[in-house]
Protein backbone atom coordinates (compact mmCIF):
# COMPACT_ATOMS: atom_id res chain seq x y z
CA UNK A 1 0.00 0.00 0.00
CA UNK A 2 1.64 -0.39 -1.01
CA UNK A 3 2.11 1.21 -2.33
CA UNK A 4 -0.30 1.64 0.68
CA UNK A 5 -1.17 -0.92 2.03
CA UNK A 6 -1.35 -0.40 3.87
CA UNK A 7 -2.53 -1.57 4.12
CA UNK A 8 -3.48 1.41 7.37
CA UNK A 9 -4.75 3.95 4.84
CA UNK A 10 -5.71 6.95 6.66
CA UNK A 11 -6.54 9.89 3.54
CA UNK A 12 -9.95 11.68 4.29
CA UNK A 13 -12.85 11.50 1.86
CA UNK A 14 -14.21 15.20 2.18
CA UNK A 15 -17.98 14.67 2.37
CA UNK A 16 -21.49 16.84 3.76
CA UNK A 17 -22.59 15.38 6.93
CA UNK A 18 -25.94 14.27 6.11
CA UNK A 19 -26.26 14.69 2.66
CA UNK A 20 -26.00 13.02 -0.45
CA UNK A 21 -22.71 13.58 -3.09
CA UNK A 22 -25.58 15.34 -5.22
CA UNK A 23 -26.77 17.64 -2.73
CA UNK A 24 -23.38 18.12 -1.44
CA UNK A 25 -22.54 19.84 -5.46
CA UNK A 26 -20.24 16.45 -6.18
CA UNK A 27 -20.87 13.82 -8.58
CA UNK A 28 -22.67 10.54 -7.70
CA UNK A 29 -19.91 7.25 -7.10
CA UNK A 30 -20.68 6.46 -10.65
CA UNK A 31 -19.41 9.13 -12.24
CA UNK A 32 -16.81 9.42 -9.80
CA UNK A 33 -15.88 5.66 -10.48
CA UNK A 34 -16.94 5.24 -14.29
CA UNK A 35 -16.17 8.25 -16.20
CA UNK A 36 -12.18 7.76 -15.50
CA UNK A 37 -9.26 5.16 -16.25
CA UNK A 38 -7.58 4.01 -12.71
CA UNK A 39 -3.90 3.32 -11.25
CA UNK A 40 -5.01 -0.42 -9.43
CA UNK A 41 -2.28 -0.96 -6.53
CA UNK A 42 -2.76 -4.44 -3.96
CA UNK A 43 -1.79 -4.50 -0.41
CA UNK A 44 -1.78 -7.46 2.07
CA UNK A 45 -0.87 -9.18 5.10
CA UNK A 46 2.25 -10.21 5.43
CA UNK A 47 3.78 -13.25 7.37
CA UNK A 48 6.26 -13.49 9.83
CA UNK A 49 7.77 -16.69 8.51
CA UNK A 50 8.17 -15.69 4.78
CA UNK A 51 11.13 -12.68 6.26
CA UNK A 52 14.24 -13.28 8.11
CA UNK A 53 17.17 -10.84 8.27
CA UNK A 54 18.58 -9.80 12.29
CA UNK A 55 15.49 -9.63 15.16
CA UNK A 56 14.74 -5.95 15.78
CA UNK A 57 12.64 -5.43 18.85
CA UNK A 58 9.43 -3.44 17.80
CA UNK A 59 7.39 -0.78 20.13
CA UNK A 60 4.28 0.30 20.48
CA UNK A 61 0.65 -0.24 21.62
CA UNK A 62 -0.39 -3.35 22.75
CA UNK A 63 -3.74 -2.53 21.94
CA UNK A 64 -5.33 0.14 19.22
CA UNK A 65 -6.69 2.84 21.12
CA UNK A 66 -3.39 3.06 23.55
CA UNK A 67 -2.20 6.41 25.09
CA UNK A 68 1.76 5.25 24.87
CA UNK A 69 3.46 4.45 22.11
CA UNK A 70 7.48 2.83 24.34
CA UNK A 71 5.91 -0.69 25.14
CA UNK A 72 7.63 -3.78 23.73
CA UNK A 73 5.89 -6.13 20.94
CA UNK A 74 8.28 -8.39 20.85
CA UNK A 75 11.54 -8.95 18.21
CA UNK A 76 11.02 -9.86 14.70
CA UNK A 77 12.81 -10.13 11.68
CA UNK A 78 13.20 -6.54 10.05
CA UNK A 79 11.99 -7.61 6.83
CA UNK A 80 8.79 -8.61 8.26
CA UNK A 81 8.67 -5.16 10.28
CA UNK A 82 9.03 -3.14 7.45
CA UNK A 83 6.90 -4.88 5.29
CA UNK A 84 3.97 -4.66 8.27
CA UNK A 85 5.37 -0.27 7.91
CA UNK A 86 4.73 -0.66 4.03
CA UNK A 87 1.05 -2.25 4.19
CA UNK A 88 0.12 -1.70 7.47
CA UNK A 89 -0.43 -5.37 8.70
CA UNK A 90 1.37 -8.56 9.64
CA UNK A 91 0.46 -12.34 10.71
CA UNK A 92 2.59 -13.06 13.70
CA UNK A 93 4.35 -16.74 13.48
CA UNK A 94 6.64 -16.76 16.33
CA UNK A 95 7.02 -16.61 19.98
CA UNK A 96 4.43 -14.97 22.63
CA UNK A 97 2.10 -13.46 20.10
CA UNK A 98 1.88 -16.17 17.47
CA UNK A 99 -1.37 -16.02 15.84
CA UNK A 100 -2.02 -12.35 16.47
CA UNK A 101 -1.52 -9.09 14.26
CA UNK A 102 0.99 -6.88 13.98
CA UNK A 103 -0.20 -4.17 12.72
CA UNK A 104 0.60 -0.04 11.34
CA UNK A 105 -0.62 3.17 10.68
CA UNK A 106 0.90 6.37 10.20
CA UNK A 107 -1.11 7.69 13.30
CA UNK A 108 -0.89 5.23 15.50
CA UNK A 109 2.51 2.80 14.33
CA UNK A 110 2.71 -0.54 15.54
CA UNK A 111 0.44 -2.23 17.65
CA UNK A 112 -1.14 -5.47 18.15
CA UNK A 113 -4.45 -6.87 17.10
CA UNK A 114 -5.94 -9.81 16.84
CA UNK A 115 -7.25 -8.79 12.97
CA UNK A 116 -5.47 -7.17 10.20
CA UNK A 117 -7.73 -3.53 10.32
CA UNK A 118 -9.03 -1.25 8.01
CA UNK A 119 -8.67 2.92 8.63
CA UNK A 120 -12.10 2.39 10.42
CA UNK A 121 -11.14 -0.45 12.81
CA UNK A 122 -12.94 -3.12 10.79
CA UNK A 123 -11.66 -6.79 9.69
CA UNK A 124 -10.07 -6.41 5.97
CA UNK A 125 -11.95 -8.63 4.25
CA UNK A 126 -9.57 -10.23 1.08
CA UNK A 127 -10.92 -9.53 -2.52
CA UNK A 128 -13.30 -7.40 -0.61
CA UNK A 129 -11.81 -4.11 1.31
CA UNK A 130 -10.16 -1.76 -0.91
CA UNK A 131 -9.23 1.80 -0.60
CA UNK A 132 -9.77 5.06 -2.43
CA UNK A 133 -9.55 8.90 -2.13
CA UNK A 134 -12.58 11.22 -3.09
CA UNK A 135 -15.08 7.63 -3.43
CA UNK A 136 -17.87 7.22 -0.43
CA UNK A 137 -17.26 4.63 2.01
CA UNK A 138 -19.32 1.68 1.23
CA UNK A 139 -18.77 2.27 -2.81
CA UNK A 140 -19.12 -1.44 -4.09
CA UNK A 141 -16.88 -1.82 -7.17
CA UNK A 142 -16.58 -4.55 -9.67
CA UNK A 143 -12.82 -4.22 -12.10
CA UNK A 144 -14.00 -4.72 -15.13
CA UNK A 145 -11.23 -4.13 -17.45
CA UNK A 146 -7.49 -5.21 -16.14
CA UNK A 147 -5.81 -2.32 -18.28
CA UNK A 148 -1.69 -3.28 -18.50
CA UNK A 149 1.00 -3.75 -16.93
CA UNK A 150 3.21 -1.14 -15.98
CA UNK A 151 5.14 -2.16 -19.19
CA UNK A 152 2.20 -1.77 -21.18
CA UNK A 153 1.75 -5.38 -21.99
CA UNK A 154 -0.95 -7.02 -21.44
CA UNK A 155 -1.93 -8.51 -17.31
CA UNK A 156 -1.40 -11.73 -16.29
CA UNK A 157 -4.39 -13.91 -17.26
CA UNK A 158 -4.38 -15.47 -13.65
CA UNK A 159 -4.30 -12.45 -11.97
CA UNK A 160 -6.65 -10.73 -13.98
CA UNK A 161 -9.75 -13.47 -13.10
CA UNK A 162 -8.32 -13.58 -9.78
CA UNK A 163 -9.61 -9.45 -9.87
CA UNK A 164 -12.06 -8.96 -11.30
CA UNK A 165 -14.07 -12.02 -9.46
CA UNK A 166 -13.68 -9.88 -6.16
CA UNK A 167 -16.56 -7.67 -5.42
CA UNK A 168 -14.78 -4.85 -4.01
CA UNK A 169 -15.91 -2.30 -1.78
CA UNK A 170 -14.61 1.27 -0.09
CA UNK A 171 -13.87 0.99 3.23
CA UNK A 172 -10.59 2.02 3.87
CA UNK A 173 -8.30 4.63 3.12
CA UNK A 174 -4.77 5.85 1.78
CA UNK A 175 -2.06 7.39 4.16
CA UNK A 176 -1.85 10.74 3.39
CA UNK A 177 -0.02 11.21 0.04
CA UNK A 178 0.08 7.45 -1.23
CA UNK A 179 -2.94 7.41 -3.11
CA UNK A 180 -4.78 10.14 -5.67
CA UNK A 181 -7.61 11.03 -7.60
CA UNK A 182 -7.62 8.27 -9.65
CA UNK A 183 -5.78 5.37 -7.58
CA UNK A 184 -7.24 2.17 -6.13
CA UNK A 185 -5.45 0.09 -4.00
CA UNK A 186 -6.91 -4.02 -3.42
CA UNK A 187 -6.49 -6.27 -0.14
CA UNK A 188 -5.69 -9.56 -1.29
CA UNK A 189 -4.90 -11.18 1.58
CA UNK A 190 -1.79 -13.10 3.02
CA UNK A 191 0.75 -12.96 1.16
CA UNK A 192 1.49 -17.02 0.51
CA UNK A 193 5.21 -17.52 -0.61
CA UNK A 194 8.68 -16.00 0.11
CA UNK A 195 9.33 -12.86 -1.97
CA UNK A 196 6.01 -12.40 -2.28
CA UNK A 197 6.54 -9.00 -4.21
CA UNK A 198 8.23 -10.23 -6.99
CA UNK A 199 7.13 -13.99 -7.23
CA UNK A 200 2.94 -13.70 -5.86
CA UNK A 201 0.62 -14.15 -9.09
CA UNK A 202 -1.88 -11.35 -7.70
CA UNK A 203 1.19 -8.86 -6.40
CA UNK A 204 0.50 -6.51 -9.82
CA UNK A 205 -0.27 -3.51 -10.47
CA UNK A 206 -2.51 -2.16 -13.48
CA UNK A 207 -2.42 0.67 -15.28
CA UNK A 208 -5.57 2.31 -17.46
CA UNK A 209 -7.60 -0.43 -15.68
CA UNK A 210 -11.65 0.21 -15.67
CA UNK A 211 -14.33 -0.40 -12.42
CA UNK A 212 -18.16 0.00 -12.57
CA UNK A 213 -20.33 0.47 -9.68
CA UNK A 214 -22.18 -2.28 -8.31
CA UNK A 215 -25.73 -0.61 -8.39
Amino acid sequence: MTRSPLPVHLAAVALCAGSSLTACGQPPPAELVEDRRWLVTVYYTAVESFHDGPLGEVKGCRTRGCATRDETLGSYPRGFADAVREEGTGRITSGEHAGRYLNWSYDIEYWLDDAPRDAHGGVLEPFRSAAADGIPDGTRLRLVDCGTDESGRAVPAGACRTLTAGRWQIRDRFTPGRGGDSHIDLYIGEEDVPDFTTDGETYVSLHDAAFAVER
